[in-house]
């Protein structure tokens, strides 16, 4: 049976088409003759090689003659790129799977993790040129994102510590009443608020909210090609984009972990306070009989830690964005969640540390 096709074979008229073939698919063999078509798209040339398909699966022969050269090259093109089989491969799930896919996973973290460190390596070796020649910092840069880093978080963090401290009062009340030890209330919110909550969670609200932004930024200079001008023009993007936002962050972080510890101990001492009847000045002394300056200094030598693993892992993911919008969404995300789990590890590493040294 031979098909003459005419007028135009294109999607608005794919309807009409399958109508027409229905005699076709019918019949054992089939010839479409093509040398009357006008126009052609892939919607068309998509049907006419499903239609050759199903008859030769049916054991029949179908040939296509009198196409164009265009119309020859655009069947060929679409004919390539129809998948060989119909329906996809399923994936099959069994323990060498499994192991191949933890596998993969841990080795492309550990390629990550050495990526990073590299990174940070070229970081410092910027941050020892400019030590040796100070006049490169860029002055300017870093005392904005001081500001945007560290003054503009102030509100946030210190509304985060203070109810931070008010939930554990008023939890530790509730536990402590049982045995008459209300005034231990001070030395739970003292230990925990300045050796750990107080500079963690500091550096989580950082992360999320800094850490994010350095990533978009630099993520968005990288797609309007604003990187690679700044090379042509002889300026490294390390010195001039990375490294003030690093020193900012290196600088800022212990101030703000200050200003949550203070807050966390403020709410804690109003809760208590309400809650227990401890008064502030009984609170005041037994913080001063109880904790000793090691707790602070505990949270405060952390700060600078963890604000270069946000500040390395905000950039470097930044550095990696591409030339579309869905990497520099996937890499934003990317950077806050690598970021605050990172921390979350070296804050547990700090936590081993410090218990095997006894402070």
């Amino acid at each position: 049976m031979i098909v003459k096709l005419a007028d135009r074979l294109v999607v608005a008229r794919i309807d009409a088409l399958r109508a027409q073939f229905a005699e076709a698919m019918a019949s054992g063999d089939v010839t479409f003759d093509l040398s009357a078509i006008e126009a052609m798209d892939t919607a068309g040339a998509w049907l006419i090689i499903d239609m050759q398909t199903k008859i030769r699966d049916r054991g029949g022969r179908c040939e296509i003659v009198g196409a164009s050269d265009v119309h020859a090259e655009l069947l060929e093109v679409v004919r390539n790129y129809i998948p060989a089989n119909g329906e996809a491969t399923r994936p099959v799930y069994s323990l060498i799977n499994w192991l191949e896919t933890v596998g993969r996973s841990a080795w492309f973290g550990f390629q990550r993790l050495y990526e990073i460190l590299g990174f940070l390596g070229a970081v410092m070796a910027r941050l020892g040129g400019v030590i040796i020649h100070p006049g490169r910092l860029r002055f300017t840069s870093l005392v904005h994102h001081m500001q945007e880093i560290g003054f503009n978080a102030i509100p946030i963090v210190s509304l985060m510590a203070f109810l931070i401290g008010v939930v554990m009062a008023f939890q530790g009340a509730v536990q402590l009443r049982q045995f008459g030890a209300e005034v231990f209330v001070v030395d739970l919110i003292a230990i925990s608020v300045l050796r750990e909550l107080g500079i963690l969670l500091t550096a989580i609200i950082v992360a999320g909210r800094s850490g994010a932004a350095f990533t978009a930024a630099i993520g968005s200079m990288k797609m309007r090609e604003e990187i690679d001008a700044m090379q042509t023009l002889g300026l490294d993007p390390i010195e001039v984009l990375v490294l003030p936002r690093m020193l900012a962050l290196v600088i800022v972080l212990p101030l703000l972990g200050f200003i949550a510890d203070v807050m966390g101990l403020f709410g804690g001492a109003m809760m208590s306070w309400i809650e227990l009847g401890v008064s502030p000045g009984m609170f005041q002394t037994r913080l001063y009989e109880s904790i000793d300056v090691w707790h602070y200094a505990v949270g405060l030598i952390k700060a600078p830690f963890f604000a270069a693993i946000i500040g390395v892992v905000g950039c470097y993911e930044g550095m990696k964005v591409g030339g579309d919008a869905e990497s520099l969404g996937r890499l934003t995300s990317t950077s806050v969640v690598l970021s605050i789990f990172l921390v979350i590890v070296a804050d547990a590493m700090f936590s081993v540390f410090f218990a095997i040294v006894g402070v």
